[in-house]
């Protein structure tokens, strides 16, 4: 059977017209991703800064802008540096000996700013606006789970061994991990371990108190010293500008050979910035 030549011409104009209208459904059902100028800026830095880039590493400098995956900065002892949010979401105070990384900028359909980060290890301050976007995003991730916020004022200490604690001061953080999602609200604060979900809220304690205890230990001929110290469990402990694992207790310790008139500093740090230095004579 043979079309005429003008039914064909009509069948197969219908079929590209049909063609085209689906791909271009399809198309509009996907997700737009606009391309915008997207960053954080160094503000403001104190001490030693290091801007971390894929392509290498340099000596930070004030207006210096983290725009891509894997853009960050590292804070040396005795260092800190604040960055901007771009479009005015807000600051991130970063505390000495920290890491922090870019996971995502993005823009979302309606507008809304996402913006993913990372702290390997250390202590940083948020102060973030409301939002008003409900596509925008803000969402902080570590080695042991993620806090994701719409506008709020709070801190996190991340341990050397991943262990997240965080406080909110106002708003409200939802902490996630191993599928769990709990809320922090202004005033309280909780942690998330490695492999576990996050533990529930208690009341901000924002406290540096250190308690301690010494021990002698013998090892042959040599005598050792071993620190043990404990604080609130949220905080982070640096022993002469060095990260300490803290435990589930709040308990770390540190064994040193026994020197004559032998002294540490030993700064606690809460989730919010507060710091206290305490001076040590062990012998």
């Amino acid at each position: 059977f043979i079309f005429p030549r003008k039914r064909l011409f009509g069948i197969l104009l219908s079929l590209l017209a049909t063609t085209v209208f689906f791909n271009l459904h399809q198309t509009l059902a996907q997700p737009l991703s606009v391309r915008v100028d997207r960053w954080l800026s160094i503000r403001q830095m104190g001490g030693t800064v290091t801007l971390v880039q894929p392509a290498g590493n340099r000596t930070a400098r004030v207006g210096d802008r983290l725009q891509g995956v894997g853009d960050g900065v590292r804070t040396a002892p005795n260092s800190t540096a604040t960055l901007e949010v771009d479009t005015g979401i807000g600051f991130i105070d970063v505390s000495e000996n920290t890491d922090i990384r870019i996971q995502a900028l993005a823009v979302a359909p309606d507008n809304g700013r996402i913006t993913r980060l990372r702290v390997v290890q250390g202590q940083a301050r948020l102060r973030l606006r409301p939002f008003t976007n409900p596509g925008t995003e803000f969402e902080l991730q570590t080695p042991a789970g993620t806090a994701a916020v719409r506008g709020t004022e709070f801190g996190v200490a991340v341990q050397p061994d991943g262990k997240i604690g965080l406080a909110t001061l106002s708003g409200a953080v939802e902490t996630a991990a191993q599928g769990q999602r709990v809320s922090v609200p202004g005033g309280y604060q909780n942690l998330v371990f490695p492999g576990d979900p996050p533990t529930r809220p208690v009341p901000i304690q924002n406290n540096t108190e250190l308690s301690y205890r010494s021990e002698y230990l013998f090892q042959g001929p040599t005598r050792f010293i071993r620190l043990i110290g404990r604080v609130d469990p949220v905080n982070a402990v640096f022993i002469n500008d060095q990260l300490q694992l803290v435990g589930r207790n709040g308990e770390f310790s540190l064994t040193l050979v026994a020197t004559a008139r032998l002294t540490l500093d030993v700064t606690v740090v809460t989730p919010l910035g507060t710091r206290t230095t305490h001076a040590l004579r062990l012998l």
